[in-house]
């Protein structure tokens, strides 16, 4: 695939000077697009453009897509997703989780392997999203930070991240939430090519086996760590940008904006192919 690539600081890629149907119709671009993604984490591309035929069309070159028929998904294009606090759109609690940082999929037995995000409604201010590596968290560790960390175990859990904005939630978001079960993860994801990345952010409830309140303190410190303003990426969007991201080894979240900002993004989400060991 013909394009330049301009690497971000600190993490991703720009990629310019490719058109939408290269994207839809080069026979290299699967690979290409794959292979950058997870040398960079993250990948621009600056006022593409896509409309939904088409981000669906790259989307499902890229892999299997999340499919689903419910509110907030286009009824065209089912593998669309509308991001909005239009509560017309999707329920307002769910995008205020979205201010915290997070990875995908995490109560899944297989999470996700990557999101596409493009960008359809932007307001003046509060309209960036941030990107932090996990891979380049694990690597900054220390090495007997990491032989401890590669021994543990962490429940993470939908409960557990709707709490961080509303600790007393009602019987009937409880039940929702709840629906979908906790599930036991490694602290310490290693890939089938080795690499090796941290599985944390703000589904991550306690660490097996160890007093909540300790377990607390050491999956906050390494959040906090992974996520100082020297590791992390802000994307301040502009109408038609697309981002993807790696969502095995990259950490996100949305700036918080107002509720009547007209904020609107569309995702596409590919079905995962990894599970966490």
């Amino acid at each position: 695939m013909d394009a330049t690539l301009t690497e971000l600081s600190p993490i991703g890629a720009e990629i310019t000077g490719v058109e939408i149907e290269t994207l839809l119709r080069d026979d290299r671009v699967p690979d290409d697009i794959l292979g950058m993604l997870e040398e960079n984490g993250v990948l621009v591309f600056p006022a593409l453009g896509l409309d939904d035929a088409q981000q669906a069309t790259f989307s499902r070159r890229l892999g299997e897509t999340v499919v689903k028929h419910t509110k907030g998904w286009s009824e065209e294009y089912p593998d669309v997703f509308k991001i909005s606090m239009d509560r017309d759109l999707v329920a307002g609690a769910y995008m205020k989780g979205t201010f915290e940082w997070h990875i995908d999929g995490m109560t899944l037995e297989i999470p996700s392997k990557a999101s596409l995000l493009t960008g359809r409604v932007i307001p003046d201010s509060g309209s960036e999203t941030q990107f932090a590596s996990t891979y380049a968290a694990y690597d900054r560790l220390a090495d007997d930070e990491k032989a401890r960390c590669e021994g543990l175990k962490v429940w993470h859990s939908l409960e557990a991240a709707h709490r961080r904005f509303d600790p007393d939630p009602t019987p009937e978001i409880l039940e929702r939430l709840r629906s979908e079960p906790p599930k036991l993860q490694p602290l310490v994801w290693t890939h089938r090519r080795g690499r090796k990345s941290l599985v944390i952010g703000t589904t991550a409830s306690h660490v097996e086996g160890m007093r909540e309140d300790d377990g607390a303190a050491l999956l906050a410190g390494l959040l906090d760590r992974a996520t100082e303003p020297a590791y992390v990426y802000s994307h301040r969007w502009q109408v038609g940008d697309l981002v993807i991201w790696d969502n095995r080894g990259v950490l996100h979240r949305a700036v918080p904006y107002r509720e009547d900002s007209g904020r609107e993004m569309h995702r596409v989400t590919l079905v995962g192919d990894e599970p966490i060991q």
